[in-house]
């Protein structure tokens, strides 16, 4: 058998739905984190600039459109989902629920990665930028800086993490397409209800999501060719050895 049917034979043993639908997955991720790079660079450029962004008032005057009781009532609760105790209470539960369920190692490392470090970069980012909030309320945790808003990227991550979990684990379609969709509009109220609580200005909130987009995708990419590697490793491996024997003989 020469090196050419070794690979055509090696070739059939893949199981393609668990290989491309990977790599597809992968190629998006990075146009997405692209294009979030451009967003952020943008925003951080006018902030370094101390310039005003003309769409924060504007957007701020249409949240506030919806105002009622309904709404001053539901914002605080809204917002305390993406809070750090919260989120810190999640965390310590998915990874709980990853280990009693018995997911590999990787996952519960790039979880916590992702999470923790996501944690650790708007803290950096906030010092850097050193940006002031719009209004100061320790009731809404709207101290400190502002720029990028920590709610927003936090929720990014840590919702975005559990989506990802959901579309790389569950079988049914309907139920992938129902919780990414209801995870994306509870990550996008979070947003809202900062900018509606005062806490942020809306550039804030739209960089958070820019910066846990890139740290999302960069993690989530790392774990899924760290699971690829491990599952055609051996298989390839095997293969260059059987083709390097063929090619000197």
């Amino acid at each position: 058998m020469n090196y050419k049917e070794e690979l055509f034979r090696w070739f059939k043993t893949i199981n393609h739905r668990q290989f491309w639908i990977p790599f597809i997955f992968i190629v998006m991720g990075i146009g997405l984190a692209s294009l979030s790079i451009i967003l952020f660079s943008e925003l951080a450029e006018n902030v370094l600039a101390k310039e005003t962004f003309t769409f924060d008032q504007a957007i701020i005057d249409f949240v506030h459109t919806f105002d009622s009781n309904f709404v001053q009532q539901a914002m605080p609760v809204i917002t305390e989902a993406g809070s750090v105790w919260w989120l810190t209470m999640l965390v310590i539960l998915t990874i709980a629920y990853l280990v009693i369920k018995k997911r590999a190692g990787w996952t519960i490392f790039f979880f916590i990665l992702t999470v923790g470090g996501g944690g650790l970069l708007t803290r950096l980012l906030k010092h850097f930028f050193a940006r002031s909030r719009p209004t100061i309320n320790p009731q809404y945790d709207a101290v400190g800086f502002s720029f990028p808003s920590g709610h927003a990227m936090g929720s990014f991550l840590f919702y975005g993490f559990i989506g990802y979990l959901v579309a790389r684990e569950c079988k049914r379609l309907a139920v992938k397409v129902f919780a990414i969709g209801f995870l994306s509009l509870f990550i996008l109220m979070i947003g809202i209800s900062r900018i509606y609580l005062g806490a942020h200005y809306p550039s804030d909130v739209l960089a958070g999501y820019a910066a846990g987009t890139i740290w999302l995708v960069f993690c989530v990419l790392a774990l899924e060719i760290v699971l690829v590697y491990q599952k055609f490793n051996y298989n390839a491996g095997k293969l260059v050895r059987k083709i390097l024997y063929y090619v000197r003989s």
